[in-house]
C-alpha cells in the first residue's frame, strides 16, 4: 500500500478519529503522502491522533472540513446522521461525501437532506479490531477487508468510481450493495453474533462467576471476544436496524428451542445443528480464505 501515487482525492476531512477513522488517515497518507488530511473530533481525541500520524491538521469545528474533495464521517451512526443535517451550514464549496457507518438506510436518508454541492455515497469497511479507539488505529486495517458502497442518487458515476478507487488504494475490495440488502446481510453476518455473544457472556458470568471463569478453556475465550465491544458504537447500531435484528434474533431463539426440545425427545435436532454448523462453518473458511 506504500507509496507516491497521485491522490485521487487531494483535501480529505475525517470527522470522527477513532479506529476506523484513525486508520483511515493512517492509510491515506501511507498511500497518497501528497493528499491533505484533516481530523476533526474531541481535542483529546486529537491529541492522540496528531502524534501517530493520522491527520496532517486536526481540530474540533466542523468548519475544517471545508474545501475538502472528499468528506468522511465516522463516528457511530446516529452521530453521523447529525452530522450529515449540520453539514451544509459548516462546509463551503462541493465535495463528495462518504460513511463508515455499520448501518446504511438511516444514513442515506439523513443524507437526502443534503444540497446538490454535497454528494452522497454510503460507505462500510468491514474491518475492526478487538479494543478500538485511536490508539489501536494502523494503516493496514483495510487490507484484504470487503469495502460495502451504498451510492445514492445524487452520486455521479465519476463518484462511484473515484471512490471505489479510493478504497481500493487502502488495500480494501469494493462491493456495491443497496441499503436495505446492506443492513439485512449485516444483521445476520455481524449484529447478531455480537448480540448473541453479548448475551452468552452475561449469562456464562451469572453463572459461572469470577471462580468458575477461572477454570474456563480458550474456547469460551475465543468465543466471546466479540463481548468486549463498546456499548455506545452498538446501541446506535440496533437501533438502526432494528428491524432486521429483531428477525434474526428470532431465527436464533427458533433454533435454540429446537434444540432444547431435542435434549427432551433426543429428535436428532442437536446432531443435525452440529453438522449443518460445521458445514457452514467450512463454507465460512473457505471463503475467506479466498480473499
Amino acid at each position: 500500500m506504500a507509496g507516491d501515487a497521485p491522490p485521487i482525492f487531494p483535501h480529505v476531512a475525517i470527522i470522527g478519529c477513532g479506529l476506523i477513522g484513525g486508520s483511515l488517515g493512517l492509510a491515506v497518507r501511507a498511500r497518497w503522502p501528497r493528499s491533505i488530511v484533516v481530523a476533526v473530533d474531541r481535542k483529546d481525541v486529537i491529541e492522540k491522533a496528531m502524534p501517530m500520524g493520522a491527520a496532517d491538521v486536526g481540530g474540533d469545528d466542523l468548519a475544517m472540513a471545508s474545501g475538502s474533495d472528499l468528506i468522511v464521517l465516522a463516528a457511530p451512526v446516529l452521530t453521523n446522521n447529525r452530522i450529515l443535517a449540520e453539514l451544509a451550514d459548516a462546509v463551503d464549496g462541493e465535495a463528495l461525501v462518504t460513511d463508515v457507518g455499520s448501518t446504511k438506510r438511516s444514513t442515506i436518508e439523513a443524507a437526502r437532506g443534503l444540497p446538490s454541492r454535497l454528494r452522497f455515497v454510503g460507505g462500510h469497511p468491514l474491518a475492526g479490531a478487538a479494543v478500538g479507539g485511536v490508539e489501536s488505529a494502523r494503516a493496514d486495517l483495510f487490507r484484504d477487508r470487503p469495502w460495502i458502497l451504498t451510492p445514492t442518487e445524487s452520486a455521479t458515476p465519476q463518484d462511484r468510481s473515484m471512490l471505489a478507487a479510493f478504497v481500493e488504494g487502502t488495500g480494501a475490495s469494493v462491493h456495491f450493495l443497496d441499503p436495505d440488502s446492506h443492513d439485512a446481510l449485516l444483521a445476520a453476518i455481524s449484529h447478531l453474533p455480537q448480540i448473541a455473544v453479548s448475551a452468552l457472556m452475561e449469562v456464562v458470568g451469572e453463572r459461572a462467576g469470577a471462580d468458575g471463569l477461572a477454570l474456563a478453556g480458550r474456547g469460551l475465550r475465543d468465543t466471546t471476544r466479540l463481548a468486549s465491544s463498546p456499548a455506545d458504537i452498538w446501541l446506535d447500531i440496533v437501533a438502526t436496524n432494528a428491524d432486521n435484528v429483531d428477525a434474526a434474533i428470532d431465527a436464533l431463539i427458533g433454533a435454540l428451542m429446537r434444540l432444547r426440545q431435542d435434549l427432551r425427545d433426543s429428535d436428532g435436532a442437536l446432531e443435525r445443528t452440529f453438522d449443518a454448523a460445521a458445514q457452514w462453518r467450512r463454507v465460512l473458511d473457505s471463503r475467506l480464505k479466498q480473499e
